[in-house]
């Protein structure tokens, strides 16, 4: 029978619904650019992983925890995520003086990094969050995530783009064509 979508695959790893429980402890009190609380974000992101298994969902709620809170990969590893989930995390983690495009380009050479990527991207992208920043933000914001898509989405498969922004950020779907 197979394991609940809930569960790790690996012996002693935690289980997904442990990893949001990690997540939302290490967010706690954090809130985002319009002022929702940050779990959500991490949430939005993995709910649009949810195709690609319980493993990469871990990775999108875990995603901004290497760069947003005093966590480390290795707090992470001796916490019981899995080995292969923390890689992912650190794939998308940026590393100090290393700038944003060179970033996604070592992300688009991993499957699992990019889509974790574009779901991040699509959901800074919706157009409900973005109407809530200070005009100026928005605009540069928006360039920035549309020039991100130009070097994710063709890293990966055109159904697996469709599949993360059809959750995370249907308004996308348009360019997608």
């Amino acid at each position: 029978m197979p394991e609940p979508a809930s569960e790790s695959p690996v012996v002693g790893a935690l289980t997904l619904d442990e990893v949001d429980a990690l997540a939302a402890a290490a967010h706690a009190g954090q809130t985002d650019r319009i002022g929702v609380p940050y779990v959500e974000h991490v949430r939005a992101v993995a709910a649009g992983l949810a195709p690609f298994g319980a493993g990469l969902q871990m990775a999108g709620l875990l995603h901004d925890v290497l760069e947003d809170t005093p966590l480390t990969a290795d707090d992470l590893l001796r916490a019981g995520v899995p080995a292969a989930v923390v890689a992912t995390v650190r794939r998308v983690t940026r590393v100090p003086g290393t700038g944003y495009e060179e970033m996604l380009r070592q992300v688009v050479t991993d499957h699992s990094a990019t889509l974790l990527k574009i779901a991040d991207n699509a959901h800074n992208s919706r157009p409900d969050r973005a109407a809530l920043l200070p005009e100026a933000d928005r605009l540069r914001l928006a360039e920035r995530y549309r020039a991100a898509r130009a070097v994710l989405w063709p890293a990966v498969a055109a159904a697996d783009v469709r599949a993360v922004v059809a959750v995370v950020n249907p308004a996308l779907l348009a360019e997608l064509g």
